[in-house]
C-alpha cells in the first residue's frame, strides 16, 4: 500500500509538468523531448499501478473473505458456548431444584464468554479499521462489492456482540420456586462478560417485576424489552426491587444480590375447570441496560427466573411443589413459557421421585421395591408386570397431584411429599442406616411378620395418616398389630427411636435383628443431673394401652388388625 501510494502521487506529479509544459509558451525541441519522456514514464508508471491496484484490490478482498470466515468461526463458537454449554447449565440449574447436583460451573463458563468477548470486540474493531482505510483511500481502490462487505460484517460482528450481552446476563440464583407473599426472599444476577467489556464502567441498575405466564409469553414472542415498545403488565408488588450491579475485581464479576426482596401482593389470572392458585406459574422479569464501548452502544436486556408459584398459606404448599417439581423435571427445551407435558413415562417420573427423595434425605436412596410401590400408589393398582413394561407406563398429571388416593383425601403427590418431609426433618438417619422399610403395603407387612417371631417388629409410612410412619409387630399370639401412625408433631416431642426403647414389646428389627444392636446409637442418653432450678425433668414415655397387656386374648378379637394408640406418659429421668 504504501508503494502504490509514492507511484501514484509520483505519476500525478509527472501528469502536473506534462501539464505546466503544455502551458509555459510556445514548445521547444526540449520541451518536447521532456513531454515524450515524461509521457513514458507515465505509461510505464500506470502499468505498475494498475497491477498494484489489481494487487491490493485481491489482497482487500482476501482480507475480508479472511475476516468473514473469523466471524462464521465465532459465530459457531458463540453458538457452542450460549446455545450448548450455557443452556446446559441453565437446565441443570433448573433440575437442582428438585435435587440434582449441578455439573457446570458458572465461573468456566464465564472465562469463555470473557474470551468470546474480547475475540468479537477485536473482530469488530478489525472491520471498522478496514471501513475507515478504505473510505479514506483514493477513488481507483473503492470497490463497491468490498464496502457492502464491510457494512454486512460490521451488522454481523454487532449482532454476535449484542447475543453475548443478552445471553450472558443471567440469574445465579433463583428466587424460591415457592413463594410466599409477605416473606422476605433473595435471588442474585450476573453479567458473564460485565469485567470483560467494562460495562461496571457505567454501573447498571437492575429492577425485578413479577409477571405471568401469558405476559412472559408475549415478551419473548415479540421480543420486547425494556425501554421498547410495551413493558410487560406487573401481576404484584415486589419491595426492594431494584438494585445497582457492584463488579468484583478478584473475581472479574459483575453482579447483584437481591437480599430483601418481598412480595406484598398478586394478582391471580382467571382460573379455568379444576385448576387452582397452586397451578398458576409465573415468574420474576429482570431488567438492565447495558453500555459497551463507552456508551458507543447500549443494550437493553432482561432475562425470566424459572416459574414460581405464590402461595398464602402454608397449607397450599404441597401442591406448590407439585408444580414446580413437575415443571423443573420435565420441561421440554426452548419450550414457550411454562409448556409442560401433561404425561410422562412411570421411568421418568420414578427418576424425579427417586432424586427428590435422595437430595431431601441428604443420601437416602429409594430401591426398586420402594420405587415399584410408589407405582402401584400413583396406578391405583398391583403391577406384576416387568420393569421395562412398569417404566414405559404413561402417567397424567391430574393421577400424580389432582385425583384423591383410593378411599383417602389426599392426592398421591400429598402422600409422597409429606412422606419426604417427615423423613427429611426426623428419620433421616434411620432411613439411611436401613431400619425403616417405609414404602410397604400394610397388608404385605402383615404377612412378612406373621411367619416370624413375637416381638418381631417392622417400620412402615401410613397410607392412612399423612406423613406418617407406624409400627407393625408380631404379638404374642402371633397376631400382627400396628400402632397409630407418629406423626411429625409425634417425633418432635420423642424420637422414632426412643419410641422403639419405650416399647418392651418390640424385640427384633425384620427379620431377626436385636433392636438395640442397630437402635442403641440413636437413643437419648439419659440426664442424670437435676435442672439448675432444683426441679427434676420429666422425660415422656410411649407405652400401650393396659387392654394390651393380655395379647394373646386381644389377638383373637375380631378387629385385632386395627391401629393400636400408643399412649405417652412421663416419667422421671434420674
Amino acid at each position: 500500500m504504501e508503494s502504490f501510494s509514492i507511484q501514484y502521487h509520483e505519476c500525478i506529479k509527472n501528469k502536473g509538468h506534462i501539464t505546466y509544459l503544455q502551458q509555459a509558451g510556445p514548445m521547444t525541441t526540449e520541451r518536447r523531448d521532456l513531454e515524450a519522456c515524461l509521457r513514458i514514464q507515465i505509461e510505464e508508471m500506470e502499468r505498475k499501478l494498475n497491477v498494484l491496484v489489481a494487487q491490493i484490490n485481491q489482497s482487500q478482498l482476501e482480507l475480508a473473505d479472511h475476516m468473514k470466515e473469523n466471524i462464521a468461526a465465532l459465530r459457531q463458537l458463540q453458538s457452542q458456548v450460549l446455545d450448548e454449554e450455557l443452556i446446559k447449565w441453565k437446565r441443570e440449574q433448573q433440575l437442582s431444584g428438585n435435587g440434582v447436583p449441578m455439573q457446570s460451573n458458572l465461573n468456566t463458563i464465564q472465562e469463555w464468554c470473557e474470551l468470546l468477548a474480547d475475540l468479537i470486540w477485536t473482530s469488530r474493531q478489525q472491520v471498522t479499521n478496514v471501513s475507515r482505510i478504505n473510505n479514506k483511500t483514493i477513488p481507483e481502490l473503492r470497490q463497491p462489492h468490498l464496502i457492502e462487505m464491510l457494512e454486512d460484517m460490521s451488522k454481523q460482528v454487532t449482532n454476535l456482540l449484542s447475543t453475548l450481552v443478552t445471553s450472558t446476563f443471567v440469574i445465579e440464583k433463583q428466587p424460591p420456586q415457592v413463594m410466599k407473599t409477605n416473606t422476605r426472599f433473595t435471588a442474585t444476577v450476573r453479567l458473564l462478560v460485565g469485567g470483560q467489556l467494562h460495562v461496571y464502567m457505567t454501573p447498571p441498575r437492575v429492577s425485578v417485576a413479577i409477571i405471568s405466564e401469558q405476559q412472559a409469553q408475549l415478551l419473548l414472542k415479540s421480543e420486547t424489552q425494556a425501554g421498547k415498545g410495551k413493558a410487560p403488565v406487573e401481576c404484584g408488588d415486589i419491595l426492594n426491587n431494584s438494585g445497582v450491579m457492584e463488579y468484583q475485581a478478584t473475581s472479574r464479576q459483575l453482579s447483584v444480590s437481591f437480599r430483601n426482596m418481598q412480595l406484598r401482593k398478586i394478582k391471580r389470572a382467571e382460573k379455568k375447570g379444576t385448576e387452582s392458585v397452586m397451578d398458576e406459574k409465573l415468574t420474576l422479569l429482570f431488567q438492565s441496560q447495558f453500555n459497551v464501548g463507552g456508551g458507543e452502544l447500549v443494550f437493553q436486556v432482561w432475562t425470566l427466573s424459572l416459574p414460581v408459584v405464590v402461595i398464602v398459606h402454608g397449607n397450599q404448599e404441597p401442591h406448590g411443589w407439585a408444580t414446580v417439581t413437575w415443571d423443573n423435571a420435565f420441561s421440554p427445551p426452548g419450550r414457550v413459557p411454562f409448556a409442560v407435558p401433561d404425561k410422562v413415562s412411570w421411568g421418568q417420573l420414578a427418576e424425579t421421585l427417586r432424586i427428590k427423595f435422595y437430595s431431601a434425605t441428604s443420601g437416602g436412596d429409594l430401591s426398586e421395591d420402594n420405587l415399584r410401590f410408589l407405582a402401584e400408589k400413583i396406578f391405583r393398582t398391583s403391577l406384576p408386570m416387568n420393569l421395562l413394561e412398569l417404566n414405559a407406563m404413561m402417567v397424567s398429571w391430574t393421577q400424580f397431584c389432582k385425583d384423591a388416593l383410593p378411599e383417602r383425601n389426599f392426592t398421591f403427590w400429598e402422600w409422597f411429599y409429606m412422606v419426604v418431609k417427615v423423613t427429611r426433618d426426623y428419620l433421616r438417619t434411620l432411613w439411611c442406616d436401613g431400619l425403616i422399610m417405609g414404602f410397604i403395603q400394610k397388608k404385605q407387612a402383615e404377612e412378612m411378620l406373621a411367619k416370624c417371631t413375637p416381638g418381631t417388629f417392622l417400620l412402615r409410612f401410613s397410607d392412612s395418616e399423612l406423613g406418617g410412619i407406624t409400627i407393625a409387630w408380631v404379638g404374642e399370639g402371633n397376631e400382627v398389630f400396628s400402632l397409630q401412625p407418629f406423626t411429625s408433631r409425634d417425633l418432635m416431642l420423642r424420637s422414632l427411636a426412643d419410641r422403639v426403647l419405650d416399647l418392651p414389646q418390640l424385640q427384633l428389627l425384620y427379620p431377626n435383628v436385636a433392636k438395640d444392636t442397630v437402635f442403641s446409637k440413636y437413643y437419648t442418653k439419659p440426664e442424670n443431673e437435676m435442672l439448675k432450678n432444683g426441679y427434676v425433668k420429666p422425660v415422656l414415655v410411649t407405652t400401650l394401652p393396659p387392654y394390651m397387656s393380655s395379647m394373646a386374648s386381644y389377638a383373637h378379637s375380631p378387629d385385632s388388625h386395627r391401629h393400636t394408640p400408643a399412649h405417652s406418659r412421663y416419667m422421671i429421668d434420674f
